[in-house]
């Protein structure tokens, strides 16, 4: 049965990282050097890459997602004591291919079949995100790739979530908005989006301005959200 916010939605978007993307793809791919440090290093990578996007936000300072990933990685590289710079230039070139989970094709395909309008809007370059969605097989199930890069801030700044309102010609209230980083729901929300948070990994809510509509585990339940049915 379909969630009554979400029945008249004509675009779904989507959050790339960590949402389409398995972003500890590359460590698990290229990381056996790393050891048993493996999982500590990509925790820590993902976390300092957030935490830069935020702080060059702030600080008016910015640089863009493939230099923001790469200083991530030098600091958790240095913070678990690994010196090599072969293996960054090897983590950063398999960033560019991360897997796509399993669910995200066929949502894609079920969304376009029913006439819905599909995106992307990530902190990713452009060619990051080019790379990503052509190394998944999706790029023909999308609509726009839409960047940041447009408007030179990083989410959760509301001129992001406004990129795909222009791009898309959707009114923010038509729009489903999908991400499994719950930061992102949140700003997400509270700018005005019908925000369905995939919650992949059982975090919870942030305490933060704005919440999610709808709490989905798997991008397969988006489906039924919406009103296509399994």
């Amino acid at each position: 049965m379909s969630h009554p916010d979400f029945s008249s939605v004509e675009a779904c978007v989507f959050d790339a990282y960590g949402t389409l993307f398995n972003v500890h793809s590359a460590v698990a791919r290229g990381g056996e050097r790393l050891g048993e440090k493996a999982d500590a290093v990509s925790n820590t990578w993902r976390q300092k890459q957030l935490e830069y996007t935020w702080l060059r936000s702030l600080m008016g300072a910015h640089a863009d997602f493939w230099q923001v990933t790469s200083d991530g990685l030098d600091y958790a590289l240095e913070a678990h004591g690994v010196e090599d710079k072969e293996l960054h230039a090897n983590l950063m070139d398999l960033y560019l291919t991360l897997e796509a989970y399993d669910d995200v094709r066929p949502t894609l395909q079920k969304l376009k079949d029913a006439g819905l309008k599909t995106g992307i809007l990530s902190n990713g370059t452009p060619r990051m995100l080019e790379a990503a969605v052509t190394s998944a097989g999706i790029d023909n199930l999308l609509d726009e790739n839409l960047s940041i890069e447009d408007v030179g801030i990083y989410k959760p700044d509301n001129r992001v979530y406004q990129l795909a309102v222009d791009r898309l010609s959707v009114a923010p209230d038509k729009i489903c908005f999908v991400s499994t980083n719950a930061w992102d729901a949140a700003g997400a929300a509270h700018f005005g989006f019908n925000v369905a948070w995939l919650n992949r990994f059982s975090k919870i809510q942030e305490v933060l301005p704005g919440r999610p509509k709808a709490v989905i585990n798997t991008l397969t339940d988006l489906s039924d959200l919406i009103g296509l049915g399994q």
